[in-house]
C-alpha cells in the first residue's frame, strides 16, 4: 500500500512538472515573445543594452543567463539570437563564457526533465532495443557526445531530448555538451561583438566554418571508431580459432 502511495506522488510530481514545462511553452507563443529574439530586434537595441549592461554589469550578466537557461532548459527558439546578444553585450570572450555556461545548465536540466519524465515509459516498451545503444554510450559515450555537438547534424535541444532517454552518463553529458559547444558558441559572440556587419543569421554559420566543424567532430569520434573497429577485429579473430 505504502509503494503504490509512494508511486502514485512521484506520478504527481512528474505530471506537475511536464504541465509547468507545457505551460511555459504555450505562454512564449501566446505573448509572441519570440519576436524579442531576432537579429532587427537586437540590433535596435543593443546601444541600450550596453549602456546598462556598464550601470548594472552583475544584473545583466544574471538576467542574461537565466533566460537563456530558460530557453534551453524548454527547447524555445532563439539561442543563434541570444549567443549574438551575448557578444554584442559582453564582448567575445566573456560572451562566450556565460553563453556556454548558461547553455550547458539549460541543456542538462532538459536532460534531466527528459530522463525523469520519459525515461521508465520508454525503457518499458523499447528496453531491449535500447540496451546495446547504452551500454555504447556508457562506454565510449563523451566522443560520441562530442560529435553531436561540434557537428550540427541533429537539432541541439533533440540531442539534449534524446541523451535523457539512454543511460549516458550525467557526468559525460555536462563535460561533453560545454566542451562541444565552444567552437560554436565563439563563432556566434564572435560574430555579434560586431553586430553591424551581420545582415542574417545564416552567414554566420558559413560552408568553410561548418566544415571545420566537421573535422573537428571527425578527431573527436575517431577515438571510439577506432576501438569499435579493433574490437570487430578481435572477435573476428577469436571466431576464426575456435573454428
Amino acid at each position: 500500500m505504502a509503494h503504490l502511495a509512494e508511486k502514485a506522488a512521484m506520478t504527481g510530481k512528474k505530471l506537475v512538472i511536464a504541465l509547468a514545462g507545457i505551460g511555459a511553452i504555450a505562454l512564449f507563443f501566446i505573448f509572441d515573445l519570440e519576436r524579442f529574439f531576432t537579429l532587427e530586434t537586437l540590433k535596435n537595441d543593443r546601444q541600450a543594452l550596453q549602456a546598462y549592461y556598464s550601470g548594472h554589469k552583475a544584473l545583466t550578466v544574471a538576467a542574461f543567463m537565466a533566460v537563456y537557461v530558460v530557453q534551453t532548459a524548454l527547447s524555445l527558439p532563439g539561442a543563434a539570437i541570444l549567443s549574438l546578444a551575448a557578444g554584442a553585450i559582453f564582448g567575445p570572450l566573456l560572451g562566450t563564457v556565460y553563453a556556454n555556461l548558461s547553455a550547458t545548465v539549460g541543456a542538462t536540466i532538459a536532460f534531466l526533465a527528459t530522463r525523469y519524465l520519459l525515461r521508465d515509459a520508454v525503457l518499458a516498451k523499447f528496453g531491449p532495443k535500447l540496451a546495446g545503444l547504452d551500454r555504447e554510450l556508457e562506454e565510449r559515450g563523451l566522443n560520441y557526445l562530442l560529435f553531436l555537438r561540434l557537428v550540427p547534424v541533429f537539432p541541439f535541444f533533440l540531442i539534449n531530448l534524446a541523451a535523457g532517454l539512454t543511460r549516458l552518463p550525467l557526468r559525460t553529458f555536462v563535460i561533453g555538451t560545454m566542451a562541444g559547444i565552444i567552437p560554436g558558441g565563439f563563432v556566434y559572440c564572435n560574430a555579434g561583438a560586431s553586430l553591424a556587419t551581420v545582415t542574417s543569421l545564416g552567414e554566420i554559420a558559413s560552408h568553410r566554418v561548418l566544415g571545420s566543424f566537421a573535422l573537428l567532430g571527425f578527431f573527436a569520434v575517431a577515438p571510439a571508431i577506432y576501438v569499435k573497429v579493433k574490437e570487430g577485429r578481435s572477435r573476428e579473430k577469436q571466431d576464426r580459432t575456435k573454428q
